[in-house]
């Protein structure tokens, strides 16, 4: 039997395990099983990773960047982001991929308009690279936003975000963890009066479908899109990378 599954800490909110379960079920993939192994701490990976029934695993919060001294190899976007979400188990080796950048890309372009040109992104976690790389990539100007900035970084904090700098930034992009089940009234601390019809924001968060974030720029006229569509391309580009 070939094994997969998602490690992560917590996992209650995980859809993976349901999401490939019924895959495997409406394809007919009988050698396989999807598991979620809610690790306290990335140390617990060793004695996973010693099952030679593993072929492939996803990695969520808060191990993207934790998981990468157990790998044997990386492609050339966890070499350059530093963040792996996938990992691909075949003859003894494991090498690392980010299926997030190929998720996020496809769903974001779907309402993307020309005048989306400058992005906050919020958060500077393992979900907040795939982000940025996307962004850097389709030529955008971006800063990120952080409780924390980051030293000898331009990252804004929550306190220096104003109404004008809103108003110019056309598409806000949200990978913190904040407004997810079940603390479903927590949002990003933004000046939401600010936020208007030629917005675009995306929260990777999916559970709730609709988080405050959201809810909060709609009521505004915003566009907003949620992380589910995202999820599903990733979890479809892992299961390519496990059966390539």
């Amino acid at each position: 039997m070939r094994k997969f599954g998602l490690i992560g800490y917590p996992l209650s909110h995980s859809f993976s395990q349901r999401y490939f379960t019924e895959k495997f079920e409406r394809e007919g993939i009988l050698d396989a099983v999807y598991s979620v192994y809610p690790l306290t701490q990335i140390g617990e990976l060793t004695a996973l990773l010693g099952d030679p029934e593993l072929c492939g695993l996803n990695i969520t919060i808060p191990y993207k960047e934790q998981v990468l001294p157990y790998l044997d190899g990386k492609n050339e976007v966890v070499q350059e982001i530093n963040a792996c979400n996938c990992i691909r188990i075949a003859d003894g080796k494991r090498v690392g991929y980010n299926t997030d950048v190929v998720g996020f890309r496809e769903s974001l372009l779907g309402k993307l308009q020309p005048h989306h040109e400058l992005a906050l992104i919020l958060g500077t976690g393992g979900a907040s690279k795939a982000v940025e790389y996307v962004v850097r990539k389709l030529g955008f100007s971006y800063r990120f936003v952080s409780r924390n900035p980051r030293p000898s970084t331009t990252d804004l904090s929550y306190e220096q975000v104003d109404a004008s700098l809103i108003a110019s930034a056309t598409l806000i992009i949200n990978t913190t963890p904040l407004g997810m089940y079940p603390k479903i009234e927590d949002c990003p601390p933004l000046p939401y009066e600010a936020i208007g019809s030629r917005h675009y924001l995306f929260d990777l968060v999916y559970n709730p479908g609709k988080t405050l974030f959201l809810r909060k720029g709609e009521e505004r006229g915003a566009v907003t899109e949620n992380g589910y569509d995202m999820l599903i391309g990733q979890a479809e580009e892992s299961w390519r990378i496990w059966n390539s």
